[in-house]
């Protein structure tokens, strides 16, 4: 299934979004202009695949009290089959083959619209944010695992079977960490929240001189260090978290100068929860990019650049896909939006929160 922009005036004002992730539920009432007017977050309910359904539905209720109609849109961290009613399988969730969309419309008594996480957080960024204007875009979201996305001509791209974008389970050493999807060496034991906090587990687990200042700010208790709290230090100015932080920075612009000799984007769009270190990340990321990169030198160079939308571009994106699938727009004919080509280059990129 691909997904259009409608004509204008056409949708509905208001949507509910929700954007499903390994370690938070993240919902909100989003405006026909990408603007979050309330929100509402919860715990992930480990692999309790039940709960996490009823947890949905109670966010629902809060957010719809008083606009019955609000479409409501689900982005779900997992691979979904192509009419998105099923998610085949979530490395981080309990879903095996979970008609997902047929659950919660039973919950809810309403129609649900349900997409991949990362595919809403990309579309997110291309209607309202970082990627405006990009004909052939692929965004990133950094949090628990790495999510992926492209849109192309204004089109999703899901692939023939629905799982494309899976891009963090591309297998970057062989042999390496054991992955959740069964693999090991996969990009995201690498560059993700998941991976950052691992490695920072490890040092202050081993005693390490320079891990003294993280462990006194987790109280001493090693499994109290994440990659939110690693993040936070590097911002802080910590020196050994920002040289963890700058180390997952290197395996991003690794895995980014792979996709780019696959897909040749005009932009990468960097988003999802470790993208709060911004160019703490990025100038390492991008570093890696161009050393890394084939034909360097002799071609044109993507733009990398923050998600402008930051953790929200995953709900805004449901919304706004729900908003669509409301009004029964047509499947094709999307018009294409065609970046200058200043706009696809290596200019100046945007600045963390900008």
């Amino acid at each position: 299934m691909q997904h259009t922009i409608p004509r204008a005036g056409r949708r509905p004002s208001l949507a509910i979004g929700i954007d499903i992730g390994g370690t938070k539920v993240a919902a909100g009432l989003v405006d026909q202009h990408g603007r979050i007017l309330r929100s509402e977050r919860r715990e992930t309910p480990g692999q309790d695949a039940e709960r996490v359904e009823e947890v949905i539905a109670e966010l629902v209720e809060e957010l719809s009290s008083g606009r019955r109609g609000a479409p409501v849109g689900i982005g779900a961290a997992g691979w979904m089959d192509l009419d998105g009613g099923t998610v085949l399988f979530s490395p981080h969730l309990a879903w095996r083959n979970e008609p997902l969309r047929a659950r919660l419309e039973e919950k809810l008594r309403r129609r649900v619209h349900v997409v991949n996480d990362a595919d809403a957080a990309a579309w997110a960024e291309w209607r309202f944010g970082a990627g405006q204007g990009e004909s052939r875009l692929v965004c990133i979201t950094l949090g628990t695992g790495i999510g992926g996305a492209m849109v192309n001509d204004g089109h999703l791209e899901r692939g023939r079977f629905g799982v494309a974008g899976e891009f963090g389970h591309a297998i970057m050493v062989p042999g390496g960490h054991r992955c959740e999807c069964g693999n090991r060496g996969c990009w995201e034991q690498y560059a993700s929240g998941n991976a950052l906090g691992r490695d920072a587990r490890e040092l202050a687990a081993a005693n390490s001189p320079m891990a003294q200042e993280i462990l006194a700010a987790a109280h001493g208790d090693v499994h109290r260090i994440t990659g939110a709290l690693i993040t936070r230090l590097a911002l802080e100015g910590e020196a050994q978290s920002r040289e963890l932080v700058a180390d997952v920075g290197e395996w991003l612009g690794l895995g980014l100068a792979n996709l780019a000799a696959a897909l040749d984007p005009g932009t990468f769009v960097i988003g999802g929860g470790l993208s709060t270190a911004g160019d703490l990340l990025l100038d390492a990321a991008e570093r890696t990019f161009h050393r890394n990169l084939t034909g360097r030198g002799f071609r044109p160079v993507a733009r990398v650049a923050l998600a402008k939308l930051g953790p929200d571009a995953g709900l805004v994106g449901a919304a706004d896909l729900a908003r669509n699938a409301a009004r029964r727009v047509p499947l094709r004919g999307a018009p294409t939006l065609k970046a200058p080509w200043s706009a696809r280059g290596s200019g100046p990129r945007p600045r963390a929160g900008g």
